[in-house]
Protein backbone atom coordinates (compact mmCIF):
# COMPACT_ATOMS: atom_id res chain seq x y z
CA UNK A 1 0.00 0.00 0.00
CA UNK A 2 1.06 3.63 -0.46
CA UNK A 3 2.15 5.42 2.68
CA UNK A 4 -0.66 7.19 4.56
CA UNK A 5 -1.81 10.68 3.70
CA UNK A 6 0.04 12.64 6.41
CA UNK A 7 -1.75 15.70 7.77
CA UNK A 8 0.27 17.95 10.11
CA UNK A 9 -2.05 19.80 12.50
CA UNK A 10 -1.10 22.53 14.96
CA UNK A 11 -2.31 25.72 16.62
CA UNK A 12 0.21 28.56 16.59
CA UNK A 13 0.44 32.15 17.74
CA UNK A 14 0.75 35.01 15.27
CA UNK A 15 4.51 34.95 15.85
CA UNK A 16 4.79 31.21 15.16
CA UNK A 17 4.96 29.66 18.64
CA UNK A 18 3.25 26.49 19.88
CA UNK A 19 3.36 27.43 23.56
CA UNK A 20 4.91 29.85 25.99
CA UNK A 21 7.51 29.06 28.68
CA UNK A 22 5.09 29.01 31.62
CA UNK A 23 4.40 25.91 33.70
CA UNK A 24 0.87 25.50 32.31
CA UNK A 25 0.13 24.70 28.68
CA UNK A 26 -0.92 27.77 26.67
CA UNK A 27 -4.27 27.00 25.04
CA UNK A 28 -4.13 28.71 21.66
CA UNK A 29 -7.25 27.07 20.19
CA UNK A 30 -10.74 28.41 20.84
CA UNK A 31 -13.78 26.21 21.62
CA UNK A 32 -14.80 26.42 17.96
CA UNK A 33 -11.36 25.28 16.85
CA UNK A 34 -11.28 22.43 19.36
CA UNK A 35 -14.52 21.22 17.79
CA UNK A 36 -12.95 21.50 14.31
CA UNK A 37 -9.99 19.41 15.48
CA UNK A 38 -12.41 16.86 16.90
CA UNK A 39 -14.07 16.65 13.48
CA UNK A 40 -10.72 16.08 11.78
CA UNK A 41 -9.80 13.40 14.31
CA UNK A 42 -13.04 11.59 13.58
CA UNK A 43 -12.18 11.56 9.86
CA UNK A 44 -8.76 9.86 10.09
CA UNK A 45 -7.54 6.33 10.70
CA UNK A 46 -4.81 7.25 13.19
CA UNK A 47 -3.53 10.16 15.29
CA UNK A 48 0.18 10.50 16.06
CA UNK A 49 2.16 12.53 18.60
CA UNK A 50 5.82 12.52 19.48
CA UNK A 51 7.22 11.42 22.82
CA UNK A 52 7.89 15.03 23.84
CA UNK A 53 4.23 15.97 23.40
CA UNK A 54 3.14 12.86 25.31
CA UNK A 55 5.39 13.86 28.22
CA UNK A 56 4.59 17.59 28.37
CA UNK A 57 0.90 17.69 27.42
CA UNK A 58 -0.25 14.27 28.67
CA UNK A 59 -3.05 14.21 26.04
CA UNK A 60 -5.81 11.65 25.66
CA UNK A 61 -6.21 12.11 21.86
CA UNK A 62 -9.88 11.17 21.77
CA UNK A 63 -12.84 11.93 19.52
CA UNK A 64 -14.96 13.77 22.06
CA UNK A 65 -18.25 14.01 20.15
CA UNK A 66 -20.52 10.99 20.81
CA UNK A 67 -22.24 11.66 17.46
CA UNK A 68 -18.95 11.49 15.58
CA UNK A 69 -17.94 8.31 17.37
CA UNK A 70 -21.32 6.77 16.54
CA UNK A 71 -20.89 7.74 12.90
CA UNK A 72 -17.51 5.99 12.82
CA UNK A 73 -19.04 2.82 14.24
CA UNK A 74 -21.94 2.99 11.77
CA UNK A 75 -19.38 3.20 8.96
CA UNK A 76 -17.68 0.02 10.17
CA UNK A 77 -14.73 1.84 11.79
CA UNK A 78 -13.43 1.60 15.35
CA UNK A 79 -15.02 4.08 17.72
CA UNK A 80 -11.67 5.86 18.07
CA UNK A 81 -8.82 6.22 15.59
CA UNK A 82 -5.64 4.31 16.31
CA UNK A 83 -3.41 6.30 18.70
CA UNK A 84 0.27 6.37 17.77
CA UNK A 85 3.41 7.68 19.41
CA UNK A 86 7.10 7.43 18.58
CA UNK A 87 10.00 7.21 21.02
CA UNK A 88 13.54 6.19 20.18
CA UNK A 89 14.47 5.70 23.84
CA UNK A 90 11.24 4.09 25.06
CA UNK A 91 11.46 6.34 28.13
CA UNK A 92 7.74 6.99 28.60
CA UNK A 93 5.45 7.19 31.63
CA UNK A 94 3.19 4.12 31.85
CA UNK A 95 0.67 6.20 33.82
CA UNK A 96 0.15 8.71 30.97
CA UNK A 97 -3.48 9.17 29.90
CA UNK A 98 -2.52 8.29 26.33
CA UNK A 99 -2.27 4.58 27.24
CA UNK A 100 -5.45 4.32 29.29
CA UNK A 101 -8.10 6.03 27.17
CA UNK A 102 -9.61 5.42 23.75
CA UNK A 103 -9.08 2.37 21.58
CA UNK A 104 -5.97 0.67 20.25
CA UNK A 105 -2.51 2.21 20.66
CA UNK A 106 0.87 1.58 19.09
CA UNK A 107 4.30 2.92 19.94
CA UNK A 108 7.09 2.84 17.37
CA UNK A 109 10.56 2.64 18.76
CA UNK A 110 14.08 1.29 18.29
CA UNK A 111 15.26 -2.19 19.23
CA UNK A 112 16.68 -0.83 22.51
CA UNK A 113 13.59 1.25 23.17
CA UNK A 114 11.41 -1.83 22.76
CA UNK A 115 13.29 -3.59 25.56
CA UNK A 116 12.53 -0.72 27.92
CA UNK A 117 8.88 -0.42 26.87
CA UNK A 118 8.23 -4.13 27.31
CA UNK A 119 9.38 -3.77 30.89
CA UNK A 120 6.69 -1.18 31.60
CA UNK A 121 3.22 -2.01 32.86
CA UNK A 122 1.41 -0.92 29.69
CA UNK A 123 -2.19 -1.98 29.04
CA UNK A 124 -2.78 -5.21 27.14
CA UNK A 125 -5.85 -6.74 25.53
CA UNK A 126 -7.99 -5.60 22.58
CA UNK A 127 -7.44 -1.90 23.37
CA UNK A 128 -3.92 -2.38 24.65
CA UNK A 129 -0.56 -1.12 23.44
CA UNK A 130 1.45 -2.69 20.64
CA UNK A 131 5.20 -2.07 20.81
CA UNK A 132 6.78 -2.04 17.32
CA UNK A 133 10.56 -1.80 16.96
CA UNK A 134 11.66 -0.62 13.51
CA UNK A 135 15.40 -1.28 13.87
CA UNK A 136 18.45 0.28 15.51
CA UNK A 137 17.28 3.77 14.50
CA UNK A 138 13.81 5.30 14.39
CA UNK A 139 13.10 5.88 10.70
CA UNK A 140 9.95 7.71 9.62
CA UNK A 141 9.63 5.79 6.37
CA UNK A 142 9.59 2.52 8.33
CA UNK A 143 6.91 3.90 10.67
CA UNK A 144 4.70 5.06 7.79
CA UNK A 145 5.17 1.82 5.85
CA UNK A 146 4.14 -0.24 8.88
CA UNK A 147 1.10 1.95 9.52
CA UNK A 148 -0.02 1.47 5.91
CA UNK A 149 0.83 -2.19 5.38
CA UNK A 150 0.04 -3.67 8.80
CA UNK A 151 -2.41 -1.22 10.36
CA UNK A 152 -4.23 -0.28 7.14
CA UNK A 153 -3.88 3.44 7.92
CA UNK A 154 -4.73 5.63 4.93
CA UNK A 155 -5.06 9.00 6.68
CA UNK A 156 -2.76 9.97 9.53
CA UNK A 157 -3.23 13.11 11.61
CA UNK A 158 -0.03 14.33 13.32
CA UNK A 159 -0.61 16.60 16.31
CA UNK A 160 2.96 17.36 17.30
CA UNK A 161 5.18 18.39 18.52
CA UNK A 162 7.40 20.76 16.63
CA UNK A 163 10.25 18.27 16.23
CA UNK A 164 7.96 15.66 14.67
CA UNK A 165 6.39 18.21 12.34
CA UNK A 166 9.81 19.49 11.29
CA UNK A 167 11.18 16.01 10.60
CA UNK A 168 8.21 14.94 8.49
CA UNK A 169 8.16 18.14 6.46
CA UNK A 170 11.92 18.26 5.91
CA UNK A 171 11.96 14.62 4.81
CA UNK A 172 9.20 15.29 2.26
CA UNK A 173 6.70 13.01 4.00
CA UNK A 174 3.89 15.47 4.80
CA UNK A 175 0.92 15.77 2.44
CA UNK A 176 -0.74 18.70 4.15
CA UNK A 177 -0.14 21.34 6.83
CA UNK A 178 -3.13 22.62 8.81
CA UNK A 179 -2.39 25.70 10.90
CA UNK A 180 -4.87 27.27 13.29
CA UNK A 181 -3.44 30.77 13.77
CA UNK A 182 -4.50 32.34 17.07
CA UNK A 183 -4.68 36.14 17.54
CA UNK A 184 -2.01 36.24 20.26
CA UNK A 185 1.71 36.95 20.49
CA UNK A 186 4.03 34.85 22.65
CA UNK A 187 7.21 36.85 22.13
CA UNK A 188 9.50 34.56 24.15
CA UNK A 189 12.73 33.52 22.44
CA UNK A 190 12.90 30.23 24.35
CA UNK A 191 9.31 29.21 23.68
CA UNK A 192 8.75 26.20 21.37
CA UNK A 193 8.20 26.98 17.71
CA UNK A 194 6.25 24.89 15.24
CA UNK A 195 9.07 24.37 12.74
CA UNK A 196 12.80 24.24 13.35
CA UNK A 197 15.66 25.56 11.26
CA UNK A 198 17.32 23.56 8.48
CA UNK A 199 16.87 22.60 4.86
CA UNK A 200 13.33 22.03 3.61
CA UNK A 201 12.43 20.53 0.21
CA UNK A 202 12.85 23.12 -2.51
CA UNK A 203 14.44 25.68 -0.19
CA UNK A 204 13.10 29.15 0.59
CA UNK A 205 12.15 29.78 -3.04
CA UNK A 206 9.66 26.93 -3.02
CA UNK A 207 6.07 27.94 -2.32
CA UNK A 208 3.48 25.59 -0.87
CA UNK A 209 0.07 25.31 -2.51
CA UNK A 210 -2.76 27.04 -0.65
CA UNK A 211 -5.70 24.69 -0.14
CA UNK A 212 -7.99 26.72 2.09
CA UNK A 213 -8.33 29.66 4.46
CA UNK A 214 -11.35 30.23 6.67
CA UNK A 215 -12.21 31.78 10.02
CA UNK A 216 -13.02 29.51 12.94
CA UNK A 217 -14.26 31.89 15.60
CA UNK A 218 -11.40 34.34 16.20
CA UNK A 219 -8.87 31.86 14.71
CA UNK A 220 -7.87 31.57 11.06
CA UNK A 221 -7.43 28.07 9.63
CA UNK A 222 -4.80 27.85 6.88
CA UNK A 223 -4.23 24.66 4.89
CA UNK A 224 -1.19 24.19 2.65
CA UNK A 225 0.20 21.31 0.59
CA UNK A 226 3.83 20.80 -0.52
CA UNK A 227 4.57 21.13 -4.23
CA UNK A 228 8.17 19.92 -4.54
CA UNK A 229 8.66 16.76 -6.65
CA UNK A 230 10.55 13.81 -5.29
CA UNK A 231 14.18 13.17 -6.12
CA UNK A 232 15.09 10.20 -8.31
CA UNK A 233 12.92 7.20 -7.46
CA UNK A 234 11.91 8.64 -4.09
CA UNK A 235 8.23 9.58 -4.20
CA UNK A 236 7.12 12.76 -2.45
CA UNK A 237 3.53 13.66 -1.51
CA UNK A 238 3.70 16.35 -4.20
CA UNK A 239 4.36 13.66 -6.82
CA UNK A 240 0.99 12.21 -6.00
CA UNK A 241 -0.70 15.60 -6.24
CA UNK A 242 0.81 16.38 -9.65
CA UNK A 243 -0.04 12.94 -11.03
CA UNK A 244 -3.58 13.33 -9.71
CA UNK A 245 -3.77 16.60 -11.64
CA UNK A 246 -2.55 14.83 -14.79
CA UNK A 247 -5.38 12.32 -14.36
CA UNK A 248 -7.86 15.19 -13.98
CA UNK A 249 -6.61 16.65 -17.27
CA UNK A 250 -7.06 13.27 -18.92
CA UNK A 251 -10.67 13.18 -17.78
CA UNK A 252 -11.21 16.61 -19.36
CA UNK A 253 -9.99 15.55 -22.83
CA UNK A 254 -12.39 15.71 -25.79
CA UNK A 255 -13.56 12.09 -26.21
CA UNK A 256 -12.14 9.95 -29.00
CA UNK A 257 -12.46 6.38 -30.22
CA UNK A 258 -9.15 6.46 -32.07
CA UNK A 259 -6.77 7.83 -29.41
CA UNK A 260 -6.14 7.79 -25.68
CA UNK A 261 -7.19 10.58 -23.34
CA UNK A 262 -4.06 11.61 -21.45
CA UNK A 263 -3.05 14.50 -19.20
CA UNK A 264 0.45 15.78 -18.50
CA UNK A 265 2.06 18.38 -16.22
CA UNK A 266 5.66 19.62 -16.22
CA UNK A 267 6.92 20.77 -12.81
CA UNK A 268 10.23 22.44 -11.89
CA UNK A 269 12.47 21.20 -9.12
CA UNK A 270 11.20 23.90 -6.73
CA UNK A 271 7.55 22.89 -7.26
CA UNK A 272 6.68 25.54 -9.84
CA UNK A 273 4.27 24.33 -12.50
CA UNK A 274 5.87 25.05 -15.87
CA UNK A 275 3.07 23.84 -18.15
CA UNK A 276 0.21 21.41 -18.50
CA UNK A 277 -1.46 19.79 -21.49
CA UNK A 278 -3.90 17.12 -22.56
CA UNK A 279 -4.73 15.01 -25.60
CA UNK A 280 -6.40 16.84 -28.50
CA UNK A 281 -5.83 20.19 -26.81
CA UNK A 282 -6.72 23.30 -28.80
CA UNK A 283 -8.72 21.34 -31.33
CA UNK A 284 -5.66 19.49 -32.68
CA UNK A 285 -6.99 15.92 -33.16
CA UNK A 286 -3.57 14.26 -32.97
CA UNK A 287 -1.62 16.26 -30.34
CA UNK A 288 -0.48 14.23 -27.32
CA UNK A 289 -0.53 15.48 -23.73
CA UNK A 290 3.23 15.67 -23.19
CA UNK A 291 3.64 17.29 -26.59
CA UNK A 292 1.03 19.95 -25.78
CA UNK A 293 2.63 20.75 -22.42
CA UNK A 294 6.23 20.92 -23.67
CA UNK A 295 5.23 23.20 -26.56
CA UNK A 296 4.33 25.88 -23.99
CA UNK A 297 7.84 25.98 -22.46
CA UNK A 298 10.85 27.81 -23.85
CA UNK A 299 13.27 25.03 -24.90
CA UNK A 300 16.09 27.10 -23.40
CA UNK A 301 14.45 27.23 -19.95
CA UNK A 302 17.22 26.02 -17.58
CA UNK A 303 14.63 24.51 -15.22
CA UNK A 304 13.87 21.71 -17.69
CA UNK A 305 17.04 19.79 -16.81
CA UNK A 306 15.81 19.21 -13.24
CA UNK A 307 12.06 19.13 -13.97
CA UNK A 308 9.63 16.23 -13.69
CA UNK A 309 6.99 15.25 -16.25
CA UNK A 310 3.78 13.78 -14.84
CA UNK A 311 1.75 11.83 -17.37
CA UNK A 312 -1.36 9.76 -16.77
CA UNK A 313 -0.17 7.34 -19.49
CA UNK A 314 3.35 6.12 -20.22
CA UNK A 315 4.91 8.48 -22.80
CA UNK A 316 4.64 6.84 -26.20
CA UNK A 317 7.64 5.27 -27.91
CA UNK A 318 5.89 4.91 -31.27
CA UNK A 319 3.23 6.98 -32.99
CA UNK A 320 1.81 7.25 -36.49
CA UNK A 321 0.49 10.82 -36.33
CA UNK A 322 3.76 12.72 -35.80
CA UNK A 323 7.47 12.00 -36.43
CA UNK A 324 8.59 12.29 -32.78
CA UNK A 325 7.00 10.16 -30.04
CA UNK A 326 6.52 11.68 -26.61
CA UNK A 327 9.37 9.76 -24.98
CA UNK A 328 11.73 11.35 -27.49
CA UNK A 329 10.21 14.82 -26.91
CA UNK A 330 10.76 14.47 -23.18
CA UNK A 331 14.38 13.41 -23.63
CA UNK A 332 15.11 16.13 -26.19
CA UNK A 333 13.75 18.71 -23.73
CA UNK A 334 16.44 17.59 -21.28
CA UNK A 335 14.02 16.19 -18.71
CA UNK A 336 15.27 13.14 -16.86
CA UNK A 337 12.46 12.30 -14.43
CA UNK A 338 9.00 11.01 -15.42
CA UNK A 339 6.15 9.94 -13.12
CA UNK A 340 3.33 8.01 -14.72
CA UNK A 341 0.27 5.98 -13.73
CA UNK A 342 -0.45 3.49 -16.52
CA UNK A 343 1.60 1.44 -18.98
CA UNK A 344 0.41 1.93 -22.56
CA UNK A 345 -1.65 -1.05 -23.79
CA UNK A 346 -1.45 -2.38 -27.37
CA UNK A 347 -4.72 -0.71 -28.34
CA UNK A 348 -3.38 1.33 -31.26
CA UNK A 349 0.30 0.34 -31.56
CA UNK A 350 1.85 -3.12 -31.34
CA UNK A 351 4.24 -3.57 -28.39
CA UNK A 352 3.23 -0.11 -27.21
CA UNK A 353 4.59 -0.36 -23.65
CA UNK A 354 8.10 0.72 -24.54
CA UNK A 355 8.16 4.41 -23.66
CA UNK A 356 9.43 3.86 -20.14
CA UNK A 357 12.20 1.63 -21.49
CA UNK A 358 13.22 4.28 -24.03
CA UNK A 359 13.39 6.87 -21.28
CA UNK A 360 15.36 4.64 -18.93
CA UNK A 361 17.81 3.63 -21.68
CA UNK A 362 18.90 7.26 -21.96
CA UNK A 363 19.28 7.87 -18.24
CA UNK A 364 15.84 9.10 -17.26
CA UNK A 365 14.29 7.96 -13.99
CA UNK A 366 10.78 6.58 -14.48
CA UNK A 367 8.46 6.22 -11.50
CA UNK A 368 5.26 4.21 -11.95
CA UNK A 369 2.54 4.92 -9.36
CA UNK A 370 0.26 2.03 -10.18
CA UNK A 371 -2.38 2.95 -7.59
CA UNK A 372 -3.37 5.77 -9.97
CA UNK A 373 -3.90 3.33 -12.84
CA UNK A 374 -7.67 3.13 -12.50
CA UNK A 375 -7.97 6.92 -12.57
CA UNK A 376 -5.81 7.08 -15.69
CA UNK A 377 -7.80 4.34 -17.39
CA UNK A 378 -11.24 5.76 -16.58
CA UNK A 379 -11.44 8.28 -19.49
CA UNK A 380 -10.39 5.45 -21.83
CA UNK A 381 -12.72 2.68 -20.72
CA UNK A 382 -14.73 3.02 -23.91
CA UNK A 383 -11.74 1.90 -26.00
CA UNK A 384 -11.39 -1.74 -27.01
CA UNK A 385 -8.38 -3.74 -25.85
Amino acid sequence: MPQPYVLLSAAVSLDGFLDDTGPERLLLSSPADFDRVDEVRASVDAILIGAGTLRTDNPRLLVNSPERRAARVAAGLPEYPLKVTVSASGDLDPAARFWHTGGQKVVYTTDKGAERLRGLDLPTGPDGVAVVPVGPELEWTAVLDHLADVRDVRRLMVEGGGLVHTQLLRQGLADEVQLAVAPVFVGEADAPRLFGTGAYPGGPRSRLRLLETRPVGDIVLIRYAPTVPGAGRAVSPADRHWLDLACELAAACPPSRTAFSVGAVVVAEDGTELARGHSREGGDPVVHAEEAALAKIDPADPRLASATVYSSLEPCARRASRPAPCARLVLDAGIRRVVTAWREPDTFVEDAAAGNAVLAAEGAVVVLLADFEARAQAPNNHLAG
